[in-house]
């Protein structure tokens, strides 16, 4: 997996070059494909197990659940016999995930506002009291010239408020009703650019990492309690959000909505508190391995998007 990612990007001469002048690429490359694919422990620590959790008759909340990966876990999850709710902030998109998904109930609000989060919630929880599941999803990405003097103060931050704020408001509004029921969860959906950054989106990146850290501490936090924390943390994925980013990603390695999302509930029933599915098992180790090499690369978009730039 390893080998031929680095074959991808026809960097094997850096990655051998940022693992400190190691002889045998081959043997590294080796030991770590091993690693990610489970026969091997290498760098990072052994997997961490909730308790088992049946994704079965419960009452999920997903927000940004009108597309992409949203809408895919809506559907995998009516599927296995939960009753689904969608947030969205478009009613049409809203309206077209509902014909797609008739079982599934809509809402219209938006996670960067907070007073949109208190009157989704006392809507919710009027109507469906067992909810008992929320799945952190909505988010944006944007590529970010931070050298443009037209990019405006509220506008550079914007994806804190949805990629951040939204998440951790939600769970603070929600967090109540969640701890009074019997079995209850908490999935963030996070990115494997929280491990690194991805210079071409700083913003979005830096939110990612929050949102890390933020998972990792109220996972502790909530240790004492019946509600479990998952944080899925995904390579990129054939969705409307990576349009955004045009050539800045590669389109041959985009994971299909569906694989992902079925990897990622296998995972949560398994109980894997965080979840790396595809690429995001080599984002992972590289960014524990050769943490420089993996910014070079990813810093490469910056000088041909925005020219006249240089990748570090």
């Amino acid at each position: 997996m390893l080998r031929a990612w680095a074959t991808l990007f026809g960097c094997a001469a850096e990655l051998r070059e940022n693992l400190g002048g190691i002889s045998s690429l081959n043997n590294v490359l080796a030991t770590a494909d091993a690693h990610l694919l489970g026969r091997e422990s290498v760098v990072t620590s052994s997997p961490t197990f909730l308790p088992i959790m049946e994704l079965r008759n419960h009452t999920i909340l997903i927000t940004g659940g009108s597309s992409g990966l949203g809408l895919e876990f809506a559907r995998q999850l009516l599927a296995l016999g939960n009753t689904v709710l969608i947030t969205g902030r478009d009613q049409a998109r809203l309206d077209q995930a509902q014909l797609l998904l008739p079982q599934v109930h809509a809402f219209r609000s938006d996670v960067s506002d907070p007073a949109a989060i208190a009157a989704l919630h006392a809507q919710v929880v009027a109507q469906f009291p067992a909810l008992n599941i929320l799945l952190n999803n909505a988010g944006e990405i944007r590529k970010l010239n931070l050298n443009d003097p037209a990019l405006t103060l509220p506008d550079v931050t914007q994806e804190i408020d949805s990629n951040l704020s939204g998440p951790i408001r939600m769970v603070q509004q929600f967090l109540p009703h969640l701890k009074a029921q019997k079995i209850a969860a908490i999935l963030h959906v996070n990115s494997g650019l929280a491990l690194a950054p991805f210079p071409i989106a700083p913003v979005y990146g830096a939110t990612k990492a929050g949102l890390r850290s933020y998972t990792q501490s109220l996972r502790v936090q909530l240790k004492p309690t019946a509600v479990q924390v998952f944080e899925l943390v995904g390579p990129a994925a054939n969705t409307p959000l990576n349009d955004r980013l045009g050539d800045a990603v590669d389109n041959s390695q985009l994971m299909e909505p569906k694989d992902l999302i079925a990897a990622t509930l296998t995972g949560m029933q398994q109980g894997q508190e965080e979840i790396y599915p595809g690429l995001a098992k080599v984002i992972r180790f590289l960014s524990r391995l050769a943490p420089g090499f993996l910014l070079k690369q990813l810093s490469k978009p910056v000088a041909k998007e925005f020219g006249g730039l240089k990748p570090v």
